[in-house]
């Protein structure tokens, strides 16, 4: 009997035994479920917020670049329109006004801007609009044949320091250093006082004093080429220096040596406009931008506003237009920068 006794108790022992694991087993997997559920719903809600996190956080970026295309779009286009009319002006205006620059009319002295006048008249009575217009083509002519001279004389100069290096590049560089030392304006009322007034004594004193920017530009862009492997190829094959310059260097500085000349054209009719205004650039009769803010002296100080404004707006305009083209061509022609601005 004891011993049947001690079989059912041994039996019932290992039933106990054999149900705890299975409820143990049973209770495992339930927990590796629920553990693996609460970890997919975490990953749901973390790519979820990561998601959302993305969007919120990418549309103000997008936002923003598409704002800075739109504001260059928008300078392109009122540059472009500026430039053009100011062309149109400059050609289409005297042939169509049908009227003399120069005629005097002292009963018309003064006189506010009108339908007669778009601009007023002068102090002794000459139509502004015309003077303005006559003005402005004498010094986009002084501009742009400054400017085309000191391209010429920096590209030549830094292409040469650039190409040859060593100490020809340094005695180059110290040379440019030493006239950059000279204030501009001051170095040109030098070189305009050993000539008799005319166009040519300004452009010569324009193009001598802004050759200089050019040149660093230049140079720069040629000691960046000499370290491409092209040029490594070209002299490794037995191209000659010159060759390397003229098939290999210059083309590669061209882009940035128009680029200099498009930005130097305003920089010139202001040196222009400044030199006549003192009285040592164009002969006083002649009408250029400076010497009639120049003859407007005295009526603005009477208070008449309108000979002293319009010649004023001829030359910011014009420069505010070249200015917004030429960023426009920067942003082309360098492709980190305008993907630098696009951030």
């Amino acid at each position: 009997m004891a011993d049947v006794a001690a079989e059912k108790a041994e039996k019932a022992e290992k039933a106990e035994q054999s149900e705890q694991s299975e409820q143990s087993e049973q209770s495992e997997q339930s927990g590796r479920a629920g553990r693996a559920g609460r970890a997919d719903h975490a990953a749901d809600a973390g790519n979820a917020g990561n998601a959302e996190g993305a969007e919120q956080a990418g549309t103000p970026w997008r936002a923003h670049g598409t704002d800075r295309r739109s504001t260059r779009t928008l300078r392109l286009r009122v540059s472009a329109a500026l430039l053009t009319l100011t062309v149109l002006a400059v050609l289409l205006v005297p042939p169509l006004a049908q009227l003399d620059q120069q005629a005097v009319d002292l009963a018309a002295k003064l006189q506010p801007p009108s339908w007669a006048h778009p601009f007023g008249t002068d102090d002794v009575g000459r139509d502004l609009l015309l003077r303005c217009v006559y003005g402005l083509r004498v010094s986009l002519l002084v501009g742009v044949a400054a400017a085309l001279t000191a391209t010429v004389v920096g590209t030549a100069v830094g292409a040469t320091a650039g190409a040859l290096g060593g100490w020809v590049d340094r005695a180059v560089m110290r040379v440019v250093d030493t006239i950059s030392s000279v204030p501009h304006l001051l170095l040109g009322i030098f070189i305009v006082a050993m000539f008799r007034p005319g166009v040519w004594p300004v452009v010569i004193s324009v193009a001598l004093t802004h050759w200089l920017s050019t040149a660093r530009i230049v140079r720069a862009e040629v000691l960046s080429l000499r370290s491409r492997p092209y040029i490594d190829a070209a002299v490794s094959g037995g191209a000659s220096r010159w060759r390397v310059a003229v098939r290999h260097l210059l083309p590669g500085v061209l882009p940035q040596a128009a680029l200099a000349a498009v930005l130097m054209v305003p920089h010139a009719m202001w040196h222009e406009s400044a030199l006549s205004f003192l009285g040592l650039g164009l002969p006083t009769h002649t009408a250029s931008l400076g010497n009639l803010i120049q003859e407007a002296r005295g009526s603005l100080l009477a208070g008449q506003w309108w000979p002293t404004l319009f010649p004023g707006l001829f030359i910011i305009v014009p420069t505010l237009a070249v200015a917004g083209l030429a960023g426009a061509w920067r942003e082309r022609i360098n492709p980190r920068r305008r993907s630098e601005l696009m951030l």
